[in-house]
């Protein structure tokens, strides 16, 4: 794909905010405001992957309801930690 990294994130973006869940719009847009910026293309890689994770998956892991899969452990944890952190 030959895209622009602001192309990407702006992507990433709308692709966080427009999710199955409500629940999952709020907690991944807030996500991607804080964190995609800073992001290598080595973890914008892995948080598109997470992004393609059914959204029912995603909020019982995120909520600590089940224990994600160990590819995805390292953005399940700093999401959870930026929701439970308000």
């Amino acid at each position: 794909m030959n895209e622009t990294a602001e192309h990407r994130l702006k992507r990433l973006k709308m692709r966080s905010m427009r999710r199955g869940i409500k629940e999952m719009d709020l907690i991944l847009v807030r996500f991607a405001d804080a964190r995609l910026h800073s992001m290598t293309e080595t973890e914008l890689d892995a948080y598109e992957a997470l992004l393609d994770e059914n959204d029912q998956d995603l909020y019982q892991w995120v909520s600590g309801q089940v224990v994600g899969p160990e590819a995805h452990k390292t953005l399940i944890k700093e999401i959870s930690d930026l929701v439970h952190s308000s």
